[in-house]
């Protein structure tokens, strides 16, 4: 299971632990992942993601899952992410 989350690709970044005597060595910076489970309104179902805290801040500041799907590029999402939002499209288009 990679460190990534599910909706925004989030991923670990690299820097350096500093110490008092100025000392660099090098240290990975973990996103914080959340397993979650996020309703989708247009398909009446919800999904289960693993996805960063911040990604679940900005899902509920766009107004829901099926909102950030739509807005959201397709080089981010996941696969799994990805079929969501090709149902959602769907859903969409059959309305």
């Amino acid at each position: 299971m990679s460190r990534r989350c599910e909706l925004t690709g989030t991923g670990p970044v690299s820097g350096n632990n500093v110490s008092h005597a100025n000392n660099k060595t090098k240290r990975r910076f973990l996103p914080n992942l959340c397993q979650v489970t996020l309703a989708s309104e247009a398909l009446g179902r919800s999904f289960r993601l693993r996805i960063a805290a911040k990604a679940l801040r900005s899902v509920d500041h766009v107004g829901g899952l099926d909102q950030f799907l739509l807005k959201a590029r397709d080089e981010q999402l996941s696969g799994a992410a990805l079929k969501i939002k090709r149902e959602l499209k769907k859903a969409a288009a059959a309305a």
